[in-house]
């Protein structure tokens, strides 16, 4: 039997997850919500409706798994505990320092309706932290790092056009090579966040808006752009549709670390991405994703959980005996 999955929200992630669900044989794209007019979405997966966000409360009977594919900043805060207490879940709230809080609340809205909710997947959080998890399990004695780039950012880039004034924007998160060298050499360097990476940003400003108010909001903006060096630019959108139409990703994650009695023996674990497109990619996570929920779910599991939570073989369309032949 097939799980059956909805997808709310039909931005760049949206869209990504549609593409995913028709490469999985066993997941079935049952509806698309918006909060746009359901009749100017045109979808790629035939006879699939489009409805009202308003709608979705009176299918639940019809949905095992509803994905919820809007941004960190403001969508998913409020979105995720909302569904999770009509829906089995699936998000990818990636402000990592908010975490906690957003776990707390999404666990009380899916304990209390005795629902399943899987928050913060993607591939940071989400498959990184499953590799930072790993490294630091096997190397006790080390130091890790993260890199990501260069790459455009959905997460930062909403919260670029979240603000007033910017009709549209796209974030760039570019590694400091020379950091990532010292890694990669097993330094294990002091590293802060500016010493890793710079946040190259390009907007395009409504007409009239006060750029410099927009840049200012962008550079001081907490968990996102205020640690960082960071550069604005403004252009027209023309030149970003011309310029900055991919969404290319990834990084690495680097863990160093000792063994041995005298600690005198040098490892490196490393894990990296190198995505052509940030959404599809972070999309077929959560298509995955939905796959664990449903199996979750149907174990009697209730709550949140995150991605260091789930088995990996339920995370696989293969049966047991089928990875253990051909993947262990």
């Amino acid at each position: 039997m097939k799980t059956r999955v909805a997808i709310l929200g039909y931005g760049n992630l949206g869209k990504g997850v549609e593409a995913a669900i028709a490469q999985n044989e066993d997941l079935e794209l049952v509806c698309v919500f918006t909060r746009r007019d359901p009749a100017s979405l045109t979808l790629r997966t035939p006879n699939v409706p489009v409805c009202s966000v308003e709608q979705a409360p009176a299918m639940r009977d019809q949905i095992d798994v509803l994905l919820l594919c809007g941004g960190s900043a403001t969508d998913l805060p409020q979105q995720t505990p909302n569904y999770a207490s009509m829906f089995n879940v699936v998000d990818s709230f990636d402000t990592h320092a908010k975490i906690p809080e957003h776990f707390a609340r999404v666990d009380a809205a899916a304990k209390a309706a005795g629902t399943v909710a899987l928050i913060s997947c993607g591939w940071d959080p989400g498959l990184f932290s499953l590799a930072r998890v790993y490294a630091n399990a096997v190397l006790p004695q080390g130091k890790d790092e993260t890199f990501w780039g260069r790459g455009v950012s959905q997460g930062h880039s909403d919260a670029i056009r979240r603000i007033e004034g910017v009709q549209d924007a796209r974030q760039y998160t570019v590694p400091i090579q020379a950091a990532v060298d010292r890694v990669r050499n097993g330094e294990q360097p002091v590293l802060t966040a500016r010493d890793k990476h710079l946040r190259e940003c390009w907007v395009v400003a409504a007409p009239g808006a006060d750029k410099a108010r927009i840049e200012r909001e962008i550079k001081t903006m907490p968990y996102y752009f205020d640690e960082y060096d960071t550069t604005v630019t403004f252009i027209t959108q023309e030149e970003m549709d011309r310029d900055h139409a991919a969404l290319p990703h990834g990084g690495s994650v680097l863990r160093g670390g000792v063994t041995g009695w005298n600690r005198d023996h040098k490892h490196t674990v490393e894990f990296s991405l190198k995505l052509d497109s940030n959404p599809e990619f972070t999309g077929s996570v959560l298509a995955a994703c939905a796959r664990a929920v449903h199996r979750m779910a149907q174990a009697g599991m209730t709550g949140c959980k995150t991605i260091l939570d789930v088995a990996p073989a339920w995370l696989s369309p293969r049966s047991g005996e089928d990875l253990r032949a051909h993947m262990l």
